[in-house]
């Protein structure tokens, strides 16, 4: 997989005349040297449905007349740019106008994405239907007709639909058209169904040509669904709807699956489809830093106009980002994270998913987690249920994970092994919910009545100093329902629980919003066993609704003292740095990124990177198993002075603008 992608756009109207008119090879190859591009996703078939080169399989689009998607493979080919092919497998207008009967269809008979074909827009198509013969077709004529370097399919995924073949499929398997179980299983089925034959057909002609089937969205926890893929590309354009925090949540979770993946952003200062719209250059510049970051390659999304003319401007805004990317490649090529702490996904785990705005792509508890622990500098994948735990030195189970098996037997492995855990909300309760299956010094008591109610820490929090004189004398509003719990026998209590006066109400209520607390304590809020930590509240979704500082102050306090001295990694950036540390066994070095800038809102939930503002003399502290002969700069080789004592590293960098690249050159034995 190449390092500097471009996913080339077309959906182009069958209304729009002249389509291709001005397309040049020489153009073409111009702009990808512009772009420092080594890969661009080309297409056959857009969501229109219209072919863009002589087709058996489909129709070509009626206004082209050349073959437009030949002559793009041969420009890339001709100056060494990898040409993957688009097919729109999910959306073809075209066949939805002649066949509404292979549209997906709701229980009230309503398409999707748009229910009516009164309104602009596409409708998806039911892979049970016999569209799915025909979209085979299509795919195996790219595979045997052109020099694919593969295939990318479009807006599919698991589906429940109640089209006419599937009422009938589930008929004929006596299975009950109102259990959304049984309809739900026949969308797995199809979906599988579906993958299995583009695999066959495909390796039937070229085998081996790798595959990709685009949801936008990688589901935590169905790793069955990530391996239908030859590899994973991550949608996550940050302005589109996805937000600044599911890329690191995604990716975090890949870089655990043993497959190659990227991360695909866009050019557009919105989303896809949109003509004319440009990023800041510096906004370009983090998010392929980020992928890098991150142990993924990078793909830009763009939209070739209709005339086949590609945009200057696009390309020099791509540039700017993939010159540095190029430059970088050496030391992110073979690289494998490391991490102190395993995030188990909410989702991963059977629940969580939000239904609005970019949690709906990423969860609350799961969002609120990786943006406490990025703001928190912590080294941590996201792992499911099928992970290793043993691999991390402590497991966070963010706000709903209950302990039932075989969760529990894993859990209680983990800590034989030395592991700790940070279970908040009703996360590492048994099954029955009267007890916990961890020694986290707390015995369940049920909901709290109150909501909201107050946390009294008993710790210092450095972030919150000037409304602590000493620890224990503030309190703090949780907005979310808290557990109550007892101090269990050898616990110990880090933080109490207020309660309010009363819930407010129409017969007592006081003053704007809610109930001031008593002052009194109502119990332990936090606490610590010989397994770990357990906070009451669901402290991540929370923060990802609130943002409230104390809860990351609280969560940073716990998993500083689970890791103490095994800490892998601590530095001086801002909370809105970003660090990771990646290995490469082969080339003796470890490599730390450093990332800083800081997303503003423009317009109407539009989050915008524009100034870059340097940082200077960031501080990194690293635990290493391995004696460091030599820190340098990457890629600009700059040896920095650095002091070794045992296991931990001390070193300085002068200068951190955008994204900073630190090698550290060991020595192949270990302490």
């Amino acid at each position: 997989m190449q390092f500097r992608q471009v996913h080339l756009d077309f959906h182009t109207s069958e209304a729009i005349e002249n389509i291709g008119a001005d397309f040049s090879a020489a153009q073409f190859q111009e702009q990808l040297r512009r772009g420092c591009v080594d890969s661009i996703t080309v297409f056959s078939k857009c969501h229109h449905g219209w072919a863009y080169h002589p087709s058996d399989a489909n129709e070509i689009h009626p206004h082209l007349g050349f073959d437009l998607l030949g002559a793009q493979i041969d420009a890339a080919h001709a100056i060494g740019v990898n040409t993957p092919v688009y097919l729109s497998a999910g959306l073809d207008e075209k066949e939805a106008r002649r066949h509404p009967e292979w549209l997906i269809r709701d229980r009230e008979d309503r398409t999707n994405w748009v229910d009516s074909f009164l309104k602009p827009g596409f409708h998806q198509l039911c892979l049970n239907s016999p569209y799915l013969d025909k979209l085979i077709a299509q795919i195996e004529e790219v595979a045997r007709n052109y020099p694919a370097d593969g295939i990318f399919l479009d807006i599919v995924g698991v589906r429940t639909c109640l089209c006419h073949t599937c009422l009938a499929a589930l008929r004929e398997a006596g299975a009950d058209p109102e259990d959304p179980q049984a309809v739900a299983a026949l969308g797995e089925r199809t979906y599988a169904r579906y993958t299995r034959r583009v695999r066959e057909a495909i390796d039937a002609i070229k085998p081996g040509l790798p595959v990709f089937h685009n949801g936008g969205h990688l589901m935590r926890g169905r790793r069955d669904l990530a391996r239908m893929n030859s590899h994973l590309e991550l949608e996550s354009l940050p302005t589109g709807g996805w937000g600044y925090d599911h890329f690191p949540l995604s990716a975090r979770y890949a870089a655990t699956l043993g497959m190659e993946y990227l991360g695909m952003t866009g050019k557009f200062h919105l989303s896809w489809g949109e003509f004319g719209g440009y990023k800041h250059p510096n906004a370009l510049r983090y998010e392929a830093a980020l992928s890098l970051s991150m142990g993924a390659k990078v793909s830009v999304g763009d939209q070739l106009p209709p005339s086949g003319r590609m945009d200057p401007a696009t390309y020099a805004l791509i540039g700017t980002a993939y010159a540095e990317v190029a430059a970088k490649e050496a030391w992110c090529a073979g690289s494998a994270p490391v991490a102190d702490i395993a995030l188990l996904s909410l989702e991963a785990a059977g629940r969580g998913r939000g239904n609005e705005g970019q949690t709906a792509k990423v969860g609350h508890s799961d969002a609120g987690a990786v943006r406490m622990l990025l703001e928190g500098h912590f080294l941590f994948d996201v792992v499911d249920l099928d992970a290793d735990f043993g691999r991390y030195k402590v497991l966070v189970l963010p706000d709903a994970v209950r302990a039932a098996p075989p969760l529990a037997e894993k859990l209680a492995d983990f800590v034989r092994g030395g592991g700790k855990a940070l279970a908040t909300g009703t996360s590492g309760l048994a099954e029955d919910g009267a007890s916990f299956a961890l020694r986290l010094g707390a015995k369940p008591l049920g909901e709290n009545v109150f909501q909201p109610d107050y946390f009294r820490p008993q710790f210092a929090m450095p972030g919150l100093s000037f409304a602590q004189a000493e620890a224990g004398e503030t309190s703090f509003v949780c907005y979310a329902r808290g557990q109550k719990i007892a101090l269990d026998e050898g616990g110990r209590a880090l933080g109490s629980r207020e309660d309010p006066f009363f819930n407010r109400a129409a017969q007592h209520f006081c003053s704007h919003q809610h109930t001031p607390g008593t002052g009194a304590g109502a119990g332990p809020g936090m606490t610590e066993g010989p397994d770990g930590i357990f906070i009451a509240w669901p402290m991540f979704a929370e923060y990802a609704e609130k943002g409230s500082l104390f809860l990351r102050e609280t969560v940073s306090f716990a998993l500083s003292r689970l890791l103490g001295e095994a800490r892998t990694l601590e530095t001086s950036l801002p909370a809105q740095g970003i660090v990771t540390l990646t290995e490469q066994p082969e080339l003796s070095r470890y490599v730390v990124h450093l990332l800083y800038a800081s997303p503003v809102k423009r317009g109407a939930d539009v989050e915008v990177i524009e100034d870059i503002v340097p940082l200077q003399n960031v501080a990194v502290s690293l635990r290493l198993p391995r004696r460091v002969v030599g820190v340098f700069t990457a890629p600009q080789g700059q040896e920095l002075a650095f002091v070794q004592e045992g296991k931990r590293l001390l070193f300085i960098v002068p200068r951190l603008e955008c994204h900073q690249m630190i090698a550290l050159k060991y020595e192949p034995v270990s302490y």
